[in-house]
């Protein structure tokens, strides 16, 4: 990873690009701000504010690393979650293998901060990017760079790019997790003649198998393991016939947030093969965690003695309206918040210094930029309180910010994490 990219994020001047910093930071640089350690509440923060919790944010870096450790995995988070080179940092040096990603811009991020290893999830018929991955893999001995085949044609327009390409590129099969799932190859049969046509090309090489078992239709434990087992058999089948004579290890990966635990089962499961296996999950929504979708659907609710992630996000917004003791709305909306699995959940209120649980308040709805708030007889809401809420899905909250403050719990700003979406 580079030092020096991540070195100069510090430089950049803080301005009106950046929602809820405070107006008389303007001018300084984002490691100035940073080095006097402003407090959320008190100095001059202005609402809306997406704050990430530095504790929590630790927590949970250093959980999956134990995890990914415990069961013998290699870990790629997914980056498109929080698309932030700092948190791609602290993920490597928490022991990632590397960081998986969806598009080539996102590549182009990844590698502009030095990453030397990237897992894309996606299979890659652009003809430009697959140029520009040349090119970078010429220059660059070290960089390592995987991604999907799914498809015949996917491979010929790949072929046809990449003709003298100085390094062949690395794929993995793409096996489907079901009739009517995203993409993927539907049956073996298929995998073999994507596979075939891997093998006659000199630009490509032939290193994995790979999948997302979140896609498997009716997702329970018993068709999801059913279909990691059938990942695994196609790695094995793949090894007998000599498909990947031409690699010194062999690639088998899946994994979101939601079925991790079950990619553990059955990785465990590999047998020995012709060459090492790098067992790759990719979950990546773990870093920040959040209040809805992934709390109820994390692993660690099945396995709680492997531990538990903590909801680092919180989104604060100002109470700017009160027009009746059944309703308020706070200056926060579908710009600032993620909306499109839960509704944000009211948790805390700040009054003069004093923070309280948000008794009788939930959020009943977005506009652009406000809540909507109901509030019950025990509501305790004044104008100009401002409201704590928790999110749901990472992935569609780090992409509303540029630069997130990262918070201690007595709300000291410790560091600005910069996004790139």
């Amino acid at each position: 990873m580079s030092i020096e990219a991540l070195a100069r994020l510090a430089e950049e001047r803080v301005d009106h690009r950046f929602k809820g910093l405070p107006p008389d930071a303007a001018g300084l640089t984002v490691g100035e701000l940073a080095a006097q350690r402003r407090n959320l509440f008190t100095d001059g923060f202005a609402t809306p504010v997406l704050t990430l919790s530095a504790e929590r944010l630790e927590h949970n870096l250093k959980l999956m690393e134990t995890y990914a450790a415990r069961h013998g995995l290699a870990f790629a988070p997914h980056g498109k979650t929080s698309m932030a080179p700092q948190l791609f940092h602290r993920q490597l040096a928490h022991g990632a293998w590397g960081i998986t990603l969806a598009v080539p811009h996102q590549v182009r991020v990844a590698r502009a901060f030095g990453v030397e290893r990237v897992f894309l999830a996606n299979e890659l018929v652009d003809a430009a990017a697959l140029r520009w991955i040349a090119a970078e893999l010429a220059a660059d001995p070290a960089f390592r760079f995987v991604c999907y085949v799914d498809s015949v044609r996917g491979v010929e327009l790949m072929d046809a790019a990449l003709h003298g390409a100085a390094r062949p590129v690395d794929v993995v099969v793409e096996l489907a997790a079901g009739e009517g799932a995203r993409t993927g190859v539907r049956t073996e049969a298929e995998c073999a003649a994507v596979a075939d046509a891997v093998a006659a090309t000199g630009t490509l090489r032939l290193v994995g198998v790979a999948g997302y078992e979140g896609e498997v239709p009716r997702a329970d434990p018993e068709r999801v393991h059913a279909w990691l087992r059938r990942l695994v058999a196609l790695a094995v089948d793949f090894d007998r016939a000599g498909r990947f004579a031409d690699t010194g290890e062999i690639v088998v990966s899946a994994g979101g947030s939601a079925w991790f635990d079950a990619v553990a089962d059955v990785f465990a499961e590999i047998p020995p093969l012709s060459r090492p296996v790098l067992k790759l999950l990719r979950s990546g929504a773990y870093v920040s965690h959040d209040d809805g979708h992934y709390r109820e659907v994390t692993p660690f609710n099945r396995v709680p003695q492997e531990g538990a992630l903590e909801p680092a996000f919180r989104l604060w917004a100002q109470i700017v309206s009160r027009p009746s003791a059944e309703q308020a709305f706070a200056n926060a909306g579908k710009r600032d918040a993620a909306h499109d699995l839960d509704l944000p959940f009211a948790q805390v209120v700040r009054r003069d210094g004093t923070e309280r649980p948000a008794a009788g308040v939930s959020v009943t709805g977005l506009s652009d930029q406000h809540t909507w708030l109901g509030t019950g007889p025990e509501a305790d809401l004044e104008i100009g309180d401002w409201i704590g809420l928790g999110l749901s899905h990472p992935c569609t909250s780090f992409d509303k910010w540029q630069l997130i403050p990262l918070a201690e719990a007595d709300g000291t700003v410790v560091d600005y994490i910069r996004t790139f979406f």
